[in-house]
């Protein structure tokens, strides 16, 4: 495989750290929902789960990035064009979240920038020896 671009790496960077955020906070869930208020203890649990399995997907494209398979992009570029709905709600909160939807914003752009990047295009639609 030839040398990696730098903007696959910062895309596949992006969307490993949004699966491991994603996953974070399933966890987060499943803990919450252990010690918390026992009538919700399915709701937290089964949010928790779905969080896991969400947070799955971009783990597995960025690592799919990494080794050169194009059919990463397509799940990677997704969850990073989620980014931008979900950095527009959290900043009508105002306050605290309106600076982390910034970030989550940036975040979201810069993905999907760097992996359409031209140089990212020629890498993983490379002809196959």
């Amino acid at each position: 495989m030839p040398a990696r671009p730098a903007p696959l790496l910062l895309g596949a960077g992006i969307t490993v750290l949004e699966g491991v955020a994603l996953a974070g906070w399933g966890v987060y869930d499943l803990v919450a929902g252990l010690a918390g208020d026992p009538a919700a203890l399915g709701r937290s649990e089964a949010g928790g789960v779905v969080l896991l399995l969400m947070g799955l997907l971009p783990l597995l494209a960025g690592r799919a990035l990494l080794l050169g398979r194009r059919w990463g992009r397509s799940p990677a570029v997704l969850t990073n064009s989620i980014c931008l709905p979900v950095a527009y709600y959290m900043g009508q909160s105002g306050g605290a979240m309106a600076g982390a939807a910034v970030a989550v914003a940036v975040l979201g752009l810069t993905g999907i920038v760097a992996l359409l990047n031209p140089k990212v295009t020629a890498l993983l639609y490379r002809p196959q020896d």
